[in-house]
Protein backbone atom coordinates (compact mmCIF):
# COMPACT_ATOMS: atom_id res chain seq x y z
CA UNK A 1 0.00 0.00 0.00
CA UNK A 2 1.21 3.08 -1.13
CA UNK A 3 2.10 6.22 1.74
CA UNK A 4 -0.43 9.38 1.78
CA UNK A 5 1.12 12.01 -0.98
CA UNK A 6 0.77 14.61 1.36
CA UNK A 7 3.33 13.00 4.09
CA UNK A 8 5.71 12.11 1.64
CA UNK A 9 8.58 14.81 1.60
CA UNK A 10 7.71 16.33 4.74
CA UNK A 11 10.50 17.32 7.02
CA UNK A 12 11.14 15.07 10.18
CA UNK A 13 9.90 17.73 12.63
CA UNK A 14 6.18 17.91 11.27
CA UNK A 15 6.04 14.17 11.25
CA UNK A 16 3.80 12.69 14.24
CA UNK A 17 5.99 12.17 17.67
CA UNK A 18 5.33 8.94 17.81
CA UNK A 19 7.43 8.07 15.03
CA UNK A 20 10.49 9.59 16.09
CA UNK A 21 13.11 8.10 18.61
CA UNK A 22 15.61 8.88 20.66
CA UNK A 23 17.92 6.02 18.99
CA UNK A 24 21.40 6.84 17.45
CA UNK A 25 23.68 4.71 15.77
CA UNK A 26 27.62 4.63 17.42
CA UNK A 27 29.47 5.30 15.02
CA UNK A 28 33.11 4.61 15.91
CA UNK A 29 35.88 7.80 16.99
CA UNK A 30 38.16 8.47 14.16
CA UNK A 31 41.64 7.03 14.60
CA UNK A 32 44.24 9.52 13.77
CA UNK A 33 46.11 9.15 10.07
CA UNK A 34 49.74 9.29 10.35
CA UNK A 35 52.49 8.10 8.05
CA UNK A 36 54.28 5.19 9.34
CA UNK A 37 51.73 4.05 11.59
CA UNK A 38 48.72 1.63 11.78
CA UNK A 39 46.48 0.77 14.27
CA UNK A 40 46.78 -2.52 16.73
CA UNK A 41 44.30 -5.80 15.67
CA UNK A 42 44.78 -6.60 19.22
CA UNK A 43 43.29 -3.18 21.31
CA UNK A 44 43.98 -0.32 18.57
CA UNK A 45 46.36 0.98 20.08
CA UNK A 46 48.89 3.29 17.35
CA UNK A 47 51.64 1.34 17.01
CA UNK A 48 55.29 2.27 14.87
CA UNK A 49 57.43 0.16 13.37
CA UNK A 50 60.97 -0.61 15.34
CA UNK A 51 62.49 -0.96 11.82
CA UNK A 52 63.60 -4.88 12.51
CA UNK A 53 60.35 -6.67 11.39
CA UNK A 54 61.16 -9.98 13.19
CA UNK A 55 61.19 -7.65 16.53
CA UNK A 56 58.08 -6.09 15.43
CA UNK A 57 55.97 -9.49 15.31
CA UNK A 58 57.84 -10.05 18.71
CA UNK A 59 56.18 -7.22 20.31
CA UNK A 60 52.98 -7.55 18.88
CA UNK A 61 52.84 -5.69 16.06
CA UNK A 62 54.67 -3.03 16.86
CA UNK A 63 55.89 -0.36 19.56
CA UNK A 64 52.49 1.69 20.97
CA UNK A 65 52.63 5.19 20.91
CA UNK A 66 53.50 6.55 24.09
CA UNK A 67 55.28 3.45 25.37
CA UNK A 68 58.50 2.38 26.47
CA UNK A 69 60.70 -0.25 25.11
CA UNK A 70 63.76 -0.77 27.24
CA UNK A 71 66.72 -2.78 25.69
CA UNK A 72 69.19 -3.81 28.14
CA UNK A 73 73.00 -3.80 26.40
CA UNK A 74 74.99 -6.65 25.64
CA UNK A 75 78.24 -6.29 27.40
CA UNK A 76 80.37 -4.75 24.09
CA UNK A 77 77.24 -2.10 23.63
CA UNK A 78 77.19 -3.14 19.95
CA UNK A 79 74.36 -4.89 19.03
CA UNK A 80 71.86 -2.77 21.30
CA UNK A 81 72.58 0.58 19.64
CA UNK A 82 72.50 -0.92 16.27
CA UNK A 83 68.59 -1.54 17.34
CA UNK A 84 68.52 1.73 18.46
CA UNK A 85 70.03 3.22 14.99
CA UNK A 86 67.09 0.88 13.23
CA UNK A 87 64.56 3.08 15.44
CA UNK A 88 65.71 5.70 14.28
CA UNK A 89 66.30 5.03 10.70
CA UNK A 90 62.65 3.92 10.83
CA UNK A 91 61.78 7.79 11.84
CA UNK A 92 63.72 9.26 9.24
CA UNK A 93 62.41 7.06 6.25
CA UNK A 94 58.68 7.45 7.50
CA UNK A 95 59.95 11.31 8.04
CA UNK A 96 59.04 11.23 11.56
CA UNK A 97 60.97 13.91 13.99
CA UNK A 98 63.41 12.50 16.15
CA UNK A 99 64.83 13.19 19.93
CA UNK A 100 68.84 11.42 20.65
CA UNK A 101 69.58 11.94 23.78
CA UNK A 102 73.43 10.70 24.94
CA UNK A 103 76.25 11.18 27.14
CA UNK A 104 79.49 9.69 25.95
CA UNK A 105 78.56 9.57 21.67
CA UNK A 106 77.66 12.60 20.18
CA UNK A 107 73.94 12.30 18.86
CA UNK A 108 75.40 13.88 15.46
CA UNK A 109 78.00 10.56 15.41
CA UNK A 110 74.81 8.47 15.96
CA UNK A 111 72.68 9.63 13.10
CA UNK A 112 75.56 9.32 10.89
CA UNK A 113 76.05 5.93 11.24
CA UNK A 114 72.37 5.02 10.17
CA UNK A 115 71.48 2.00 8.36
CA UNK A 116 70.83 2.88 4.54
CA UNK A 117 67.29 1.70 3.61
CA UNK A 118 67.37 -1.16 1.15
CA UNK A 119 65.67 0.14 -2.47
CA UNK A 120 63.75 -2.62 -3.29
CA UNK A 121 62.71 -3.27 0.40
CA UNK A 122 62.04 -7.01 0.01
CA UNK A 123 64.07 -9.43 2.06
CA UNK A 124 64.76 -12.87 1.02
CA UNK A 125 64.85 -15.66 3.13
CA UNK A 126 67.08 -18.10 1.84
CA UNK A 127 66.74 -22.03 2.83
CA UNK A 128 69.57 -24.00 4.48
CA UNK A 129 70.35 -27.39 4.27
CA UNK A 130 70.01 -29.28 7.55
CA UNK A 131 73.09 -30.29 8.64
CA UNK A 132 74.20 -34.07 7.58
CA UNK A 133 74.09 -36.45 11.11
CA UNK A 134 77.87 -38.10 11.25
CA UNK A 135 76.40 -41.59 12.01
CA UNK A 136 74.34 -42.39 8.62
CA UNK A 137 74.99 -42.50 5.38
CA UNK A 138 73.58 -39.57 2.71
CA UNK A 139 71.47 -41.70 1.16
CA UNK A 140 69.79 -42.64 4.27
CA UNK A 141 69.18 -39.17 5.54
CA UNK A 142 66.27 -38.60 4.23
CA UNK A 143 64.90 -41.61 5.31
CA UNK A 144 65.14 -41.14 8.83
CA UNK A 145 62.56 -39.94 11.02
CA UNK A 146 63.90 -38.54 14.57
CA UNK A 147 60.43 -38.79 16.37
CA UNK A 148 56.94 -38.55 15.34
CA UNK A 149 56.61 -35.22 17.44
CA UNK A 150 59.49 -33.07 15.56
CA UNK A 151 58.43 -35.31 11.80
CA UNK A 152 56.71 -32.03 10.51
CA UNK A 153 58.55 -29.29 12.03
CA UNK A 154 60.71 -27.42 9.31
CA UNK A 155 64.14 -27.87 8.99
CA UNK A 156 65.42 -24.10 9.93
CA UNK A 157 62.79 -21.89 11.57
CA UNK A 158 62.67 -19.28 9.47
CA UNK A 159 62.76 -15.85 10.89
CA UNK A 160 59.65 -14.11 12.58
CA UNK A 161 57.80 -12.44 10.40
CA UNK A 162 54.15 -10.87 10.25
CA UNK A 163 51.63 -11.80 8.05
CA UNK A 164 51.10 -8.30 6.70
CA UNK A 165 54.04 -5.86 5.61
CA UNK A 166 54.97 -2.82 8.28
CA UNK A 167 58.33 -1.35 8.71
CA UNK A 168 61.06 -0.83 6.08
CA UNK A 169 64.45 -3.50 5.53
CA UNK A 170 68.15 -2.00 5.79
CA UNK A 171 71.57 -2.39 5.19
CA UNK A 172 73.75 -2.66 8.15
CA UNK A 173 77.09 -2.38 6.01
CA UNK A 174 76.11 0.90 4.48
CA UNK A 175 75.17 4.11 6.01
CA UNK A 176 72.38 6.24 5.06
CA UNK A 177 72.45 9.43 2.69
CA UNK A 178 73.26 12.65 4.00
CA UNK A 179 70.46 14.10 1.69
CA UNK A 180 67.89 11.27 3.66
CA UNK A 181 69.07 11.86 7.29
CA UNK A 182 69.01 15.53 6.57
CA UNK A 183 65.79 15.80 5.64
CA UNK A 184 64.33 14.59 8.67
CA UNK A 185 63.91 16.84 11.45
CA UNK A 186 65.90 15.97 14.88
CA UNK A 187 66.35 17.50 18.09
CA UNK A 188 69.61 16.29 20.04
CA UNK A 189 70.74 16.30 23.22
CA UNK A 190 74.80 15.94 24.35
CA UNK A 191 75.32 15.89 28.24
CA UNK A 192 78.70 17.97 28.14
CA UNK A 193 76.78 20.34 25.98
CA UNK A 194 74.01 20.86 29.12
CA UNK A 195 76.22 21.72 32.45
CA UNK A 196 74.98 20.68 35.25
CA UNK A 197 74.75 22.05 38.52
CA UNK A 198 74.47 20.63 42.29
CA UNK A 199 71.01 21.16 43.27
CA UNK A 200 69.72 22.14 46.62
CA UNK A 201 66.67 20.11 46.66
CA UNK A 202 65.99 16.31 48.04
CA UNK A 203 64.83 15.59 44.49
CA UNK A 204 65.50 11.88 43.98
CA UNK A 205 66.18 12.46 40.49
CA UNK A 206 69.84 13.67 39.22
CA UNK A 207 70.56 16.76 37.52
CA UNK A 208 71.34 15.01 34.48
CA UNK A 209 68.17 13.25 34.10
CA UNK A 210 66.34 16.68 35.22
CA UNK A 211 67.92 18.51 32.11
CA UNK A 212 66.82 15.54 30.32
CA UNK A 213 63.34 15.34 30.96
CA UNK A 214 63.16 18.86 30.91
CA UNK A 215 64.76 18.95 27.57
CA UNK A 216 62.26 16.64 26.21
CA UNK A 217 58.83 18.07 27.31
CA UNK A 218 60.06 21.37 25.66
CA UNK A 219 60.39 19.59 22.24
CA UNK A 220 57.05 17.67 22.90
CA UNK A 221 55.21 21.34 24.01
CA UNK A 222 56.80 23.32 21.36
CA UNK A 223 56.57 20.95 18.42
CA UNK A 224 52.87 19.89 19.07
CA UNK A 225 53.17 16.64 20.15
CA UNK A 226 51.05 17.07 22.99
CA UNK A 227 48.22 15.01 22.70
CA UNK A 228 45.98 17.78 24.71
CA UNK A 229 47.38 21.03 22.87
CA UNK A 230 45.28 21.89 19.99
CA UNK A 231 44.96 19.75 16.84
CA UNK A 232 46.74 21.22 14.20
CA UNK A 233 46.56 20.58 10.17
CA UNK A 234 48.99 17.57 10.06
CA UNK A 235 50.21 15.25 13.41
CA UNK A 236 53.30 13.48 13.17
CA UNK A 237 55.44 10.96 15.24
CA UNK A 238 58.23 12.10 17.84
CA UNK A 239 60.83 8.96 18.09
CA UNK A 240 62.91 9.10 22.08
CA UNK A 241 66.13 7.48 21.12
CA UNK A 242 67.72 7.64 24.99
CA UNK A 243 71.54 5.77 24.82
CA UNK A 244 73.14 4.19 28.15
CA UNK A 245 71.62 5.55 30.47
CA UNK A 246 71.86 4.15 34.16
CA UNK A 247 75.95 4.52 33.11
CA UNK A 248 78.55 6.78 35.03
CA UNK A 249 78.56 8.83 32.30
CA UNK A 250 74.91 10.56 32.55
CA UNK A 251 76.78 11.04 37.02
CA UNK A 252 74.87 7.98 37.84
CA UNK A 253 76.32 5.97 40.19
CA UNK A 254 74.15 3.16 40.05
CA UNK A 255 76.56 0.74 37.58
CA UNK A 256 79.27 1.75 40.05
CA UNK A 257 78.27 0.48 43.33
CA UNK A 258 76.99 -1.96 45.01
CA UNK A 259 75.01 0.56 47.52
CA UNK A 260 74.55 3.73 45.13
CA UNK A 261 73.74 7.36 46.44
CA UNK A 262 71.65 7.78 43.71
CA UNK A 263 69.68 4.52 43.62
CA UNK A 264 66.33 5.89 42.50
CA UNK A 265 67.70 8.24 40.18
CA UNK A 266 66.86 6.62 36.82
CA UNK A 267 63.80 4.96 38.03
CA UNK A 268 62.31 8.23 39.07
CA UNK A 269 63.23 9.51 35.78
CA UNK A 270 61.29 6.71 34.01
CA UNK A 271 58.33 7.21 36.31
CA UNK A 272 58.76 10.73 34.89
CA UNK A 273 59.34 9.48 31.32
CA UNK A 274 56.10 7.12 31.09
CA UNK A 275 53.86 10.01 32.09
CA UNK A 276 55.06 12.29 29.75
CA UNK A 277 54.83 9.68 26.56
CA UNK A 278 51.46 8.93 27.94
CA UNK A 279 49.57 12.14 26.83
CA UNK A 280 52.02 12.37 23.56
CA UNK A 281 52.21 11.29 20.44
CA UNK A 282 55.81 9.93 21.19
CA UNK A 283 57.45 6.45 21.45
CA UNK A 284 61.06 5.63 22.76
CA UNK A 285 63.74 3.19 23.27
CA UNK A 286 66.13 3.55 25.94
CA UNK A 287 69.36 1.42 26.41
CA UNK A 288 70.48 0.49 29.66
CA UNK A 289 73.60 -1.54 31.18
CA UNK A 290 71.79 -4.05 32.99
CA UNK A 291 75.00 -6.33 33.53
CA UNK A 292 76.84 -3.51 35.39
CA UNK A 293 74.14 -3.40 37.59
CA UNK A 294 74.62 -5.54 40.76
CA UNK A 295 71.23 -5.02 42.38
CA UNK A 296 68.92 -6.97 41.03
CA UNK A 297 65.49 -6.16 42.73
CA UNK A 298 66.89 -2.40 41.67
CA UNK A 299 66.98 -3.81 38.06
CA UNK A 300 63.64 -4.90 38.28
CA UNK A 301 62.12 -2.03 39.36
CA UNK A 302 63.24 -0.67 36.18
CA UNK A 303 62.26 -3.19 34.08
CA UNK A 304 58.58 -2.82 35.18
CA UNK A 305 58.43 1.11 34.75
CA UNK A 306 58.48 0.28 31.16
CA UNK A 307 55.97 -1.11 28.69
CA UNK A 308 58.37 -3.53 26.89
CA UNK A 309 61.94 -4.45 28.10
CA UNK A 310 64.09 -6.92 25.70
CA UNK A 311 67.46 -8.04 27.04
CA UNK A 312 70.57 -8.98 24.37
CA UNK A 313 73.00 -11.53 25.52
CA UNK A 314 75.77 -11.86 23.19
CA UNK A 315 78.19 -14.19 22.48
CA UNK A 316 81.74 -12.60 22.37
CA UNK A 317 84.05 -13.81 24.51
CA UNK A 318 81.61 -16.61 26.36
CA UNK A 319 81.79 -20.24 25.46
CA UNK A 320 78.83 -20.41 23.40
CA UNK A 321 80.91 -18.44 20.98
CA UNK A 322 82.96 -21.51 19.88
CA UNK A 323 79.85 -23.86 20.27
CA UNK A 324 78.90 -25.65 17.26
CA UNK A 325 74.88 -25.56 18.53
CA UNK A 326 75.44 -21.77 18.29
CA UNK A 327 77.61 -21.05 14.93
CA UNK A 328 74.78 -19.86 13.41
CA UNK A 329 73.67 -16.85 15.84
CA UNK A 330 75.31 -14.08 17.45
CA UNK A 331 73.45 -13.93 20.38
CA UNK A 332 69.97 -14.70 22.67
CA UNK A 333 67.42 -11.99 22.91
CA UNK A 334 65.21 -12.50 25.94
CA UNK A 335 61.95 -10.73 26.85
CA UNK A 336 61.10 -9.52 30.10
CA UNK A 337 58.36 -7.39 29.73
CA UNK A 338 55.58 -7.14 27.36
CA UNK A 339 52.85 -4.46 27.43
CA UNK A 340 49.40 -4.14 29.21
CA UNK A 341 47.82 -1.91 27.15
CA UNK A 342 43.65 -1.52 27.21
CA UNK A 343 43.45 -5.22 28.19
CA UNK A 344 43.58 -7.25 31.07
CA UNK A 345 45.77 -9.87 29.67
CA UNK A 346 48.90 -9.33 27.23
CA UNK A 347 49.49 -10.90 24.20
CA UNK A 348 53.01 -13.35 24.91
CA UNK A 349 55.23 -14.15 22.63
CA UNK A 350 54.76 -17.57 20.59
CA UNK A 351 58.99 -18.57 21.22
CA UNK A 352 60.37 -18.47 24.77
CA UNK A 353 63.71 -19.74 23.68
CA UNK A 354 65.28 -16.64 20.70
CA UNK A 355 68.12 -16.00 19.64
CA UNK A 356 70.14 -12.97 17.15
CA UNK A 357 71.95 -12.86 14.09
CA UNK A 358 73.50 -10.59 12.31
CA UNK A 359 74.21 -11.29 8.71
CA UNK A 360 75.77 -9.25 6.34
CA UNK A 361 73.00 -6.65 5.32
CA UNK A 362 70.19 -7.79 8.17
CA UNK A 363 69.84 -8.01 12.02
CA UNK A 364 67.26 -10.91 12.60
CA UNK A 365 65.33 -12.52 15.31
CA UNK A 366 64.56 -15.81 15.04
CA UNK A 367 63.36 -19.16 17.36
CA UNK A 368 65.60 -21.60 18.43
CA UNK A 369 63.54 -24.54 18.06
CA UNK A 370 65.89 -26.58 15.79
CA UNK A 371 69.01 -26.64 18.50
CA UNK A 372 67.14 -29.20 20.48
CA UNK A 373 65.90 -31.10 17.16
CA UNK A 374 69.64 -31.05 16.12
CA UNK A 375 70.78 -31.98 19.92
CA UNK A 376 68.24 -34.83 19.93
CA UNK A 377 69.18 -36.36 16.57
CA UNK A 378 72.82 -36.71 17.62
CA UNK A 379 71.74 -38.58 20.63
CA UNK A 380 69.22 -40.57 19.10
CA UNK A 381 71.90 -42.01 16.62
CA UNK A 382 74.79 -42.13 18.63
CA UNK A 383 72.37 -44.50 21.03
CA UNK A 384 72.01 -46.67 17.78
CA UNK A 385 75.77 -46.65 17.29
CA UNK A 386 76.06 -47.93 20.80
CA UNK A 387 73.77 -50.46 20.19
CA UNK A 388 75.19 -51.76 16.99
CA UNK A 389 78.14 -52.22 18.66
Amino acid sequence: MAAPVDSVGKPSAERSPFNSTSFQKKTRSKLISIPGTRPSVQNGQLLVSTGVTSLDYLLGGGLAVGTVLLIEEDRYDSYSRMILKYFLAEGVVCRHELFVAAAQDNPDDILQELPAPILDDVAIHKPVDQPRLSCEPQDSLDAMKIAWRYQNLPKVQSALASTSRFGHYYDVSKTMEPEIRQAAKCHRFYLPEHPTQSSTTHSPMIESYSALLKSLQEVIHREGFDIAASMPKSRNILRVGLHSLGSALWGDDLSCHDNPRHSHALTTFLYGLRALLRSSLAVAVVTVPSHLIQDRALMGSITRLCDNAIALESFKGSERETNPLYKDYHGLLHVHQVPHLNCLASQLPDHKDLAFKLKRKQFTIEGMQQISIYHLSGFICDAVVVNDR
